[in-house]
């Protein structure tokens, strides 16, 4: 078998695929190279690895190259976010609820990847059942920053975007609720996207918020997210959200100029709360673009700040819904000690979810309940309505709207754990795009404070996929920042 190259990690996926065309090494090699590297990783990313099925994988992957069998992501590693149910493989949402559970079935997403060739190297941490910002709130301990392990790496995606940043595998999947694909990708210094509601099928995807949640990819490039999001895009009649629409290559418009684009910079976007390191590289990453060609407007989401209690009263609401079956009477944590039914209810939920997930439980059923349904979460539907209203009209003017990630960059560790809120306001400017299901796209643009990364915001109008990363291609064409590695990624 021949080797994988020791820098295996910088190369991006044309590069891997002309290798494994040229016969430099196999898909097996590659699988294997990036099994030795995530059996050493010291920042938490995996929470399950299953070598001898990844290698299985591999070797198939091999023969059906062998076979003359072609395809853009035949025999290239993959790491899937481990609230995509995966038979082989532990699924456990990163809860202690799920923490020895394995599904018979995979996810649709896991289906139409392993039928492109992917080799699945193992099941990234995340936040428990994909609640949280900063992917502090797993099971299996918090997933670090490779560009600084005392921060956090974003959440939920936490451990998807870690992987790719530091090279355990080129390609991961994630999902994003209200921003859990494009924060990580932005405070990991890789590129992230989530498509437009409906694009890809929830099938098998374990539920937090049914309305909002979208499976979404992670790379390095814009090029790479677009052959990935590609395989895992299409009509799935097994998921009642999933849209019928024509497949599509997203790499078909990455080389189109950007001359005469009209990117929206919305006001509220760039206003109190945005720290100055962070506005500073956003601002260089626009010049960028307009130096392309790109035209600068500004226009107004007057309902920005609205989003948070919005998207918290509607994802809590459903999430309480979505983890209801989750009682220990069918699979799952079941509690050792209980005199009834209705005490092993409680000390099952009580001993397998955690504080966040506990916490936004107690919250759904507050607002779903009598005499507060009216008051809370039917006002919460109103107002996302609302927000979708801003994003229309704001298309009528504007091509894509542009803005930063995050507030801030990547804060400590622990920094937020006596006020969860502050966690919560670091999705000022994700939020909104996914209460709408818009597209949206986070690329390397820079960095802050500390070293550490800040991502570029593009969000597009429905199915605007292709055009998003178009834009993500040509501005990652005239910059290097995707290319930038952390040390973690360096080592041989």
């Amino acid at each position: 078998m021949s080797a994988a190259p020791t820098d295996f990690a910088s190369l991006g996926l044309a590069q891997l695929q002309a290798g494994l065309e040229r016969g430099e090494f196999t898909a097996e090699a590659l699988a294997a190279a990036c099994l030795e590297r995530i059996a050493a990783d010291p920042l938490n990313a995996f929470i399950d690895v299953q070598p001898e099925l990844s290698l299985a994988q591999a070797r198939q992957a091999d023969r059906r190259r062998a076979d003359g069998e072609r395809g853009p992501l035949l025999g290239i590693p993959v790491a899937h976010k481990d609230v995509f149910v995966t038979r082989g493989w532990r699924t456990t949402a990163a809860s202690r609820m799920l923490a020895d559970y394995e599904s018979p079935f995979d996810a649709a997403v896991v289906e139409k990847l392993a039928a492109a060739g992917m080799v699945c190297v193992g099941k990234t941490n995340c936040d428990e059942f994909a609640m949280g910002s900063a992917n502090e709130s797993s099971f299996f301990g918090p997933v670090r920053n490779p560009w600084d392990p005392s921060a956090i790496p974003g959440g939920s995606s936490g451990g998807a975007a870690v992987a790719v940043a530091s090279g355990l595998a080129p390609l991961a999947t994630g999902t994003d609720t209200g921003g859990s694909v494009r924060q990580p990708a932005a405070m990991c210094g890789v590129t992230g996207i989530k498509p437009t509601y409906g694009r890809v099928s929830r099938h098998g995807m374990i539920a937090f918020a049914s309305s909002l949640d979208q499976a979404g990819a992670l790379a390095r490039t814009a090029h790479d997210c677009a052959v990935l999001l590609s395989a895992m895009a299409g009509f799935d009649a097994r998921d009642s959200t999933s849209l019928d629409r024509p497949a599509e290559d997203f790499t078909a418009r990455l080389e189109r100029p950007i001359d005469g684009l009209r990117i929206g910079l919305p006001r509220e976007f760039f206003g109190e709360g945005l720290s100055s390191d962070v506005r500073a590289a956003v601002d260089a990453a626009l010049k960028v673009l307009e130096g392309q060609g790109a035209r600068l407007v500004e226009i107004s989401l007057p309902r920005t700040e609205l989003a948070i209690p919005a998207y918290y009263v509607i994802a809590s609401a459903e999430a309480s819904s979505n983890l209801s079956r989750f009682d220990g009477a069918r699979y799952g944590h079941r509690a050792a000690d209980y005199a009834d039914l209705l005490e092993m209810y409680e000390r099952t939920r009580a001993e397998g979810f955690g504080a966040e997930v506990r916490r936004r439980i107690l919250v759904g059923n507050y607002v779903l309940s009598h005499g507060y349904y009216d008051a809370y979460y039917l006002k919460a539907q109103k107002l996302r309505r609302l927000v979708a209203d801003d994003f229309a009209a704001a298309f009528a003017q504007v091509d894509v709207i542009a803005g930063p990630v995050a507030p801030t960059v990547a804060w400590d560790l622990g920094a937020h754990a006596d006020d969860p809120v502050r966690d919560n306001l670091a999705d000022i400017y994700t939020l909104p795009a996914s209460l709408a299901g818009l597209p949206g796209l986070s690329v390397p643009a820079g960095f802050g404070d500390r070293g550490r990364p800040v991502g570029l915001q593009l969000i597009g109008n429905y199915f605007d996929e292709a055009r998003l990363l178009g834009i993500g291609h040509r501005f990652q064409s005239a910059t290097d920042w995707h290319a930038r590695r952390p040390a973690s990624a360096a080592r041989a």
